[in-house]
């Protein structure tokens, strides 16, 4: 009879690992139903009121990230980094883990590096097209690293890496509605091409100062949007457009609940370049415009997006150069039935399916083989 597995996972600090890691844990309980699961993360971020709300445990540590600004403040990101080395130790000792899977961000360092020190097996899983700092020091001993982009041999032994894709909200696929069904639940026309225009949960300053700016431009197209500002933005927004005389063809939100919807009524998506958004467009088939956020570690939005752009599977455009740009560009994209069949064609090629599952695959097989040994 199977030892229950016993497994960790961990990552945050930053948004964008915390959906990941669960569709990993979703998957491994898919195929191991009596595997025990923990998180550890960050406290104080995101993931810890997330992964609870997904059903599992965590643990978080007072682990910060480096600020790349000012460095003095990194005296205490150092005593922060030990402390969480040592609790991440302990957390080893208690759990006994079969292995340790790090999904990135600043908060999978500590604990990957004491259960490698320690002796367990350990995956990592690499979103992004540029591999972050956290991955690249864990990835020396590592058993292997699942990752979504082709050439990550660049940053990790070949003989290590396994191509995944990343994991994608399935809820965007089983609850995929029909075109106009979907134009019809954002209360639009269904015969008017359709711009999406996403920013994130919280929302992104350049997208949404391109829509406020063009409102005018907007007004008069004969292009529909759907505009998620993210709720730091929603009240500066819904005050332009109710000066701009409040445009019928445009829907204000500073959340959408239902993105399966709003994926299906899209023509084309306005959005960011984040690993996770960019692998659900691929699966979706959507075009879309990308405008990397210019905020971020090693620029890595840019990289992802311009590893779309070499495939004429996207467009880019800058974040210094939206203002100007975007919505004009946008109106004109959408009017262009052929651009978007090459676009929705080939960044379809880049998609990976049951990317999840692969990656829980991969972990239980290094566990159950560590097991017999």
């Amino acid at each position: 009879m199977k030892k229950n597995l016993r497994i960790i996972i961990s990552g945050g600090g930053t948004g964008g690992h915390i959906f990941p890691a669960v569709s990993i844990a979703n998957a491994i309980k898919e195929l191991r139903p009596d595997t025990e699961i923990l998180f550890v993360g960050a406290e104080g971020r995101m993931e810890m009121q997330r992964i609870p709300a997904a059903g599992y445990r965590i643990i978080g540590l007072p682990i910060a990230g480096f600020d790349r600004t000012h460095i003095l403040n990194n005296i205490s990101v150092l005593y922060k980094l030990a402390k969480s080395q040592m609790k991440a130790r302990q957390i080893i000792k208690d759990f006994k883990p079969d292995i340790a899977v790090g999904v990135g961000g600043y908060a999978s360092g500590p604990t990957l590096k004491m259960a490698g020190m320690m002796g367990i097996p350990t995956v990592l899983q690499e979103q992004n097209s540029y591999a972050g700092v956290t991955n690249k020091l864990l990835a020396k001993q590592a058993e292997k690293i699942c990752v979504a982009y082709e050439g990550m041999e660049r940053f990790f032994d070949k003989e290590k890496i396994i191509l995944t894709g990343n994991p994608v909200r399935q809820s965007l696929i089983n609850e995929a509605k029909d075109h106009k069904e979907a134009i019809r639940s954002f209360h639009l026309d269904e015969n008017k091409k359709t711009i999406l225009v996403v920013g994130g949960s919280l929302g992104a300053r350049t997208i949404n100062n391109c829509m406020m700016h063009h409102l005018d431009v907007i007004k008069d197209s004969d292009i529909q949007f759907i505009w998620q500002t993210g709720k730091i933005y929603i009240d500066e927004a819904r005050a332009a457009v109710k000066q701009a005389g409040e445009p019928t063809n445009l829907v204000t939100t500073d959340f959408i609940s239902d993105m399966a919807s709003a994926y299906s009524a899209a023509d084309l998506v306005i959005s960011r370049a984040g690993a996770g958004s960019i692998s659900e467009f691929c699966l979706l088939g959507k075009p879309v415009i990308l405008v990397p956020s210019p905020n971020v570690a090693e620029d890595h939005q840019t990289k992802n997006a311009l590893a779309l752009v070499e495939k004429e599977a996207a467009l880019y455009i800058k974040d210094a150069e939206a203002e100007e740009q975007l919505i004009d560009k946008a109106i004109e994209t959408v009017k262009d039935d052929e651009l978007l069949s090459k676009l929705s064609e080939n960044i379809k090629k880049m998609a990976f399916r049951d990317s999840a599952t692969n990656i829980a695959k991969e972990v239980i097989r290094i566990a159950e083989s560590h097991m017999k040994e």
